[in-house]
Parts: C-alpha cells; sequence; structure tokens
C-alpha cells in the first residue's frame, strides 16, 4: 500500500508488501496498481506535514488494518447480515459467510494481497480450527444456533475461516511490516508448545486444565525474544509477549462482535461482554497461530548485530530517546 526505502541499496516494498531488489526488473503489475499508487501518493502527501510520532502512528494503523483485511471483511459481514438479513431468503445466513469468505479468499489471491504461501497458512489453520470447533460445539462450549447447509457436526464450515483469518493477518503482518525476531527459541520447543495449547484445548473439558503451567512456559521460552517492525523507514520493536498480549486484546473485541451479532453463542447466557479473561485462551490460540505461521515462514533475525544482541536495556533506552534523535 506504501512504498518504503527499508533497505537503500537493495530492497524497495510494493504495492502489496512483497519486497525485490532494486537494480533487478519489478514485479509485474499488480491488478490493483491504477487504484493503489494513487491513494499511496495521497497518504503519503498528507502525512508528510505532520511530525514524526503521529505519522508513525498513522502509518502503524493502516498498515495493520491492510493485513487484517480478511478478518476485518468477515467481522463486517457478521455484523451486517446480523443487522439486515432478510429470513425470507433461500439461503441460510451461515451458507451465505461461507460463500464470502471463499469469494474474497479467491479475490486476495486473484489481487495478489495474498501469496499462495499464505494460503498454505490460511488452509493449516483452517483444519486445526474447524477440528477445534468441531469437538468444543459437541461439548457444549458453545454453540451455532442458525440452521445451515454446508456444516460439519453442527459447526458451519465459515468458522475455518475464521480462524484461518487469525493465520491470514499473522503471515500479512509479517511480510508488510518486514517483522523480524530477536532470540527467537529453538523451532521445536516452540512446537511442543504449540501441541501442548492445542492438546490442553481439549482436556480442559474433561477436567483436566494446565494453562497455568502451559503460560508459564510460554512466558519463559519467549521471554527474550523481540519482534522488529516497520511502519515506516524506522525500525521499531517491542517484547513478543507484549505484541502478542496486545493482539490478543483484539482478538477479544472481535469475539465480542461475534456474540453480539448472535454468530455464536454460550449456552444459557443472554448477551453480555465476554470476560476479559477470555483474553488468556485468545493469548494460547495466537501462539499455536504465530507457529503455524513458521512452519511455511521461519522467523527472520534482525539486520544488526545490535538488534539481534539487544534485549529490554536497549528497548527502554529506545523508549526513553526521543524519536527525533533515533
Amino acid at each position: 500500500m506504501i512504498i518504503h526505502s527499508f533497505s537503500a541499496n537493495f530492497y524497495r516494498r510494493n504495492s502489496t508488501g512483497a519486497c525485490y531488489k532494486t537494480g533487478m526488473s519489478s514485479p509485474s503489475a499488480h491488478p490493483l496498481a491504477p487504484f493503489l499508487q494513487p491513494a499511496r501518493r495521497l497518504i503519503r502527501r498528507t502525512l508528510l506535514a505532520l511530525p514524526q510520532g503521529p505519522r508513525t502512528f498513522i502509518l502503524f494503523g493502516l498498515k495493520m488494518a491492510w493485513s487484517c483485511l480478511f478478518g476485518a471483511a468477515m467481522l463486517g459481514l457478521m455484523i451486517a447480515t446480523h443487522l439486515w438479513w432478510p429470513h425470507h431468503l433461500p439461503i441460510y445466513r451461515y451458507d451465505f459467510l461461507f460463500g464470502s469468505a471463499l469469494v474474497i479468499q479467491a479475490l486476495m489471491l486473484w489481487t495478489r494481497l495474498e501469496t499462495v504461501d499464505e494460503m498454505k497458512v490460511i488452509f493449516l489453520y483452517h483444519v486445526i480450527g474447524t477440528t477445534m470447533e468441531v469437538f468444543k460445539t459437541h461439548m457444549g462450549a458453545w454453540a451455532y444456533r442458525e440452521p445451515s447447509i454446508f456444516h460439519i457436526g453442527g459447526v458451519p464450515l465459515f468458522t475455518g475461516f475464521m480462524y484461518g483469518s487469525v493465520g491470514s493477518f499473522i503471515a500479512r503482518a509479517v511480510r508488510v511490516f518486514d517483522m523480524r525476531f530477536s532470540h527467537y527459541p529453538k523451532p521445536w520447543t516452540t512446537w511442543i508448545l504449540a501441541v501442548a495449547i492445542y492438546a490442553n484445548f481439549f482436556a480442559d473439558c474433561y477436567g483436566y486444565d494446565f494453562r497455568l503451567y502451559i503460560f508459564a512456559a510460554g512466558l519463559w521460552l519467549f521471554r527474550k525474544s523481540f519482534v522488529f517492525f516497520r511502519p515506516d523507514t524506522r525500525v521499531l520493536s517491542m517484547p513478543l509477549w507484549l505484541a502478542a498480549t496486545l493482539t490478543a486484546f483484539f482478538l477479544w473485541l472481535a469475539e465480542n462482535v461475534g456474540t453480539f451479532t448472535h454468530t455464536w453463542t454460550y449456552p444459557g447466557k443472554p448477551w453480555a461482554v465476554v470476560p476479559l479473561a477470555k483474553m488468556g485462551a485468545w493469548g494460547l490460540l495466537l501462539i499455536i497461530s504465530f507457529v503455524t505461521v513458521t512452519l511455511v515462514f521461519p522467523p527472520k533475525a534482525p539486520d544488526t548485530e545490535e538488534e539481534r544482541t539487544g534485549g529490554y536495556r536497549r528497548w527502554l533506552k529506545k523508549l526513553e530517546r526521543p524519536a527525533g534523535l533515533s
């Protein structure tokens, strides 16, 4: 959406967020380029008048929105169909959401807003999420009250795309923000953690809940990990656990949209704000999502030695330093 010189001599970023080497032939024309390029120029002209702090904050928000197109589209459809769905239509609401998700996915691939590799992540997480949904609804954790034709075990098939949209967001955000990770744990340890989390989602229905131990293990495993990202030309960073906590909060907000629109309901409860404690479950689910993404896109280390070896002391110094001096 916005072109930046992330590395002056080697890489530029095109309108989809993909990098290519300068001096080489540029990528083939993007289907949305005639629409995105004028918007990009308008945004750049507008933001250049702002100080660096507000400009970086706005760019961060725009890139986050650009990264979660799939999830935002699904939430928008859930709200719209809840408010204006005519029940006399010859198609059920859940089936319409499923068909819409297929169309959105196809459009994102055709317009190259998502790559084939990102599609692999979405499909894998689609399977992981749908499997858990079938089990959880069977155990009465929550329910989908409306009828549908396309479902498995009472779970409408569009629900897999809700999980897939989380994987889509992570994969796109890693690309759009050119994310790098320092002190990332050995991959096999994250795989074990993800499997333990997934198993606990099933075990807790039988009274065996080990989430506190899993939280402790996850915090210990990622205690030194930092994520580096580029809203604009500056490289910013934060602890990975903090990034996951902030993302879990927005997923909690999205869950409230789902329950408010009666897309799914909790048994025996009128609608109410989902308890904030559910952020914990979303945090654990994010770990599964992120580890799933790393199976296709292994985490990249930062470019500089300072970023690769720096930790909390470097991060706190960066926070204390005025933006104009960084």
